[in-house]
C-alpha cells in the first residue's frame, strides 16, 4: 500500500496542533445539536456514557460512540451527511474562521511553512463538516471516526482517539508519516532528517485530556499553550496546568488578530525563524571548518613527499598550497589539486 510520507523541506516547518472541543469551540461538538436531537439533555448523555464505560471496563470514547449509534436508532439517520451538518453548525471561538489562513501567511512572510493539525477525541465526520475543513485549512484531522455500512450509516467505531494515544500523532507529524496505519512511524530517523522537530511543534489545548501531548511537546523543546473560555474567564484549569509544568503559556481562546493568543503564536514563529537562521549559520561555518581541515590534511600529506613545479606559474606545489590555504575562500582549489571536490562523502 502506498502511504503518503512528507519529506523534509528546505524551509523550517512549524506544526500547530489543536484539540477541538473547548479549544476551538466553546462546547463539545456532540452537545451542539446531536444529543438534543436524540432526546437527551447534555449532562445526562455524558453521565450515561461514563457509566457505560465504567460498568464495562470500556474506553470512554468508545462508550460515547456506541451510545451515539444506539440512541440514533428510531430518532435520526447517523450518516456522514448528517454528522457533517452537525459539524457545520458548531459554534466557534472568535477569530477561528480566519485564524488558520492568516497564521499560515504570517509564517510564509518569514520563510516558515506553517501547517495546522487537529488531534481530537471528538468526531472526524463533524470536524470534516466545519467551514475550515471544507476550505482545506487543516493539513490533517486526527479524530475519532465511524465505520459506515453499505447504506452509509454509522455502525462501529473506526478510530477512537483518547488522551494517551493522541501522542502517536505528534510522532507522525514530526516524521511526516501522516497516514494512521503507516508503520514507518516507528522507524528511526536521523535528527537532521526529521521533517518537523518537536521544537517546532506548538500544541494548543484546554484540559487534562491534552496533558500527555503537552508534556511530550514540552519535554522535547516545543511549545504548549493552554486556552480558556474568553467570556467565562475561568483560569482554574490553566493555572493547574502551568503549576504542574504541563503548559508553558496560557491565553484566552480568542483567535482574533492582535489578541493575546495571536501575539503569542506569532512570537513563537518569530523565535523559530530566528533560531533557524542561527542553526543554518552554525552548520555553514562548521562545514567550512571541516573543508579547511580536510584541505590542510591533504596538503600536509603531499608536502611530505612531493615537490613539483606548477606548469602555470613556476611556483612549487608547496608555495601554491601555502598561498591558497591562507585564503579560506580558495580551500576548494586545494582540494581540486588532489582530485577532491570538497563535498561531504
Amino acid at each position: 500500500m502506498g502511504y503518503i510520507r512528507k519529506q523534509k523541506e528546505k524551509l523550517p516547518v512549524v506544526a500547530l496542533c489543536y484539540d477541538f472541543d473547548k479549544t476551538l469551540t466553546p462546547d463539545d461538538m456532540q452537545a451542539q445539536g446531536y444529543i438534543q436531537d436524540v432526546g437527551w439533555d447534555v449532562e445526562s448523555f455524558w453521565a450515561r456514557a461514563k457509566e457505560l464505560a465504567e460498568k464495562n471496563n470500556m474506553d470512554q470514547n468508545l462508550a460515547y460512540m456506541y451510545l451515539m449509534v444506539k440512541e440514533a436508532e428510531g430518532n435520526l439517520i447517523l450518516n456522514k451527511k448528517n454528522l457533517q451538518e452537525y459539524g457545520a453548525k458548531v459554534k466557534l471561538y472568535p477569530g477561528v474562521r480566519e485564524w488558520f489562513a492568516r497564521i499560515k501567511e504570517y509564517g510564509k512572510q518569514r520563510d516558515v511553512i506553517v501547517e495546522h493539525y487537529i488531534i481530537s477525541s471528538g468526531l472526524y465526520e463533524m470536524i470534516e463538516g466545519t467551514e475550515m475543513a471544507r476550505r482545506g485549512d487543516f493539513e490533517r484531522i486526527y479524530a475519532s471516526s465511524f465505520l459506515f455500512n453499505e447504506r452509509n450509516v454509522a455502525v462501529w467505531p473506526a478510530q477512537a482517539i483518547n488522551y494517551t494515544n493522541k501522542t502517536q500523532f505528534l510522532f507522525r507529524i514530526s516524521k511526516g508519516t501522516l497516514d494512521v496505519n503507516d508503520p514507518a512511524v516507528n522507524d528511526y530517523v536521523k535528527p537532521e532528517n526529521i521533517r518537523v522537530p518537536f521544537s517546532n511543534i506548538i500544541y494548543i489545548g484546554d484540559s487534562d485530556t491534552d496533558i500527555p501531548c503537552m508534556r511530550l511537546v514540552n519535554a522535547n523543546g516545543g511549545h504548549s499553550i493552554g486556552v480558556y473560555d474568553h467570556e467565562k474567564k475561568d483560569k482554574t484549569k490553566v493555572y493547574k496546568m502551568i503549576k504542574e509544568n504541563r503548559i508553558k503559556y496560557f491565553a484566552p481562546a480568542d483567535y482574533r488578530e492582535g489578541q493575546e493568543l495571536d501575539t503569542l503564536v506569532k512570537s513563537i514563529i518569530d523565535k523559530i525563524a530566528a533560531e533557524t537562521v542561527l542553526i543554518n549559520k552554525t552548520n555553514t561555518d562548521r562545514h567550512e571548518q571541516q573543508k579547511a581541515d580536510k584541505a590542510a590534511e591533504i596538503a600536509k600529506t603531499f608536502m611530505k613527499s612531493i615537490e613539483l613545479e606548477s606548469a602555470s606559474n613556476g611556483k612549487t606545489l608547496r608555495e601554491l598550497i601555502d598561498a591558497e590555504h591562507r585564503n579560506n575562500k580558495n580551500i576548494d582549489k586545494i582540494l581540486k589539486l588532489f582530485g577532491e571536490d570538497g563535498k561531504d562523502k
